[in-house]
């Protein structure tokens, strides 16, 4: 791979982004509100709930953690929707950029927008709640490792999807966040599930992530298991997700889909 052709991916939305206030205020905005709005339902459980429990590291700790995670895979959407919605594949493609390099484009762009997204939520939540995730020292480096690396495949998926189905297919990837974080026990045990729902939450890498933190905050040990299984299971997504957008581009260029992706969808 060349990594000229990655860097132009990534200087192409840094110019997009500095040039328009819409792009930007995304990053910094929703962030704030789920934030802050989580925070005061967290300040106010503990004020009415019994002593000994706080549930600021238990609910706000998850918002942000799952937030980080909605960042991740958006900074992959949003940074294939600019050339969605400019019907710019034709020119992309018509470079000598391979769709690997494409596709290293887009992750590196969502490594920047989630950094950004985390840098601000962490703020806010330690300056006005109270919240740190630095008393849990590197402890928690790995579970949000785990969760960035599901939101990649979540993101490369969603791309492919959007890219097979056309335009109008991107209001399907926006609620993906929504659909998984009942089965991921993003704010409850996995145990208070259904079984069938149980079953579903086992194979979302999220599912052991929230598990082994929930154990963290408790002052139990790290569950390595639960990380591995994690982890493990988030890299296969990531090896299915690539899978899966390169063989929609082969079938894009076999069928002249690249060059007729102004429709707003494709049979």
């Amino acid at each position: 791979m060349n990594s000229r052709r990655i860097a132009a991916v990534v200087l192409r939305e840094f110019y997009l982004m500095r040039d328009s206030l819409s792009r930007v205020f995304p990053l910094f905005a929703w962030v704030v509100v789920d934030v802050v709005l989580w925070g005061f339902i967290t300040r106010y459980l503990n004020s009415v709930a019994s002593a000994g429990f706080n549930f600021v590291p238990a609910f706000l700790g998850a918002v942000l953690l799952w937030d980080f995670f909605t960042r991740v895979m958006q900074g992959v959407t949003m940074a294939f929707f600019e050339d969605v919605w400019s019907r710019n594949f034709l020119n992309i493609f018509a470079t000598p950029i391979s769709i690997w390099e494409y596709v290293s484009g887009l992750v590196l762009c969502s490594v920047a927008s989630s950094i950004i997204g985390l840098t601000v939520m962490l703020v806010v939540a330690t300056t006005v709640f109270g919240l740190s995730f630095l008393s849990y020292g590197v402890l928690i480096v790995p579970f949000l490792f785990v969760l960035f690396m599901f939101g990649i495949a979540m993101g490369i998926f969603a791309s492919g999807a959007v890219l097979r189905l056309g335009p109008a297919a991107e209001w399907f990837v926006w609620p993906i966040p929504m659909v998984l974080s009942p089965f991921a026990g993003v704010f409850y045990p996995l145990s208070t599930l259904p079984r069938w729902m149980r079953a579903v939450g086992r194979l979302l890498p999220p599912s052991y992530i929230f598990e082994g933190l929930r154990a963290i905050v408790k002052g139990a040990a790290v569950s390595g298991a639960s990380l591995l299984w994690g982890g493990s299971l988030a890299a296969l997504y990531i090896f299915l997700a690539c899978w899966f957008f390169a063989r929609i581009y082969r079938q894009a260029v076999r069928s002249g889909l690249i060059a007729r992706y102004s429709a707003e969808s494709v049979s």
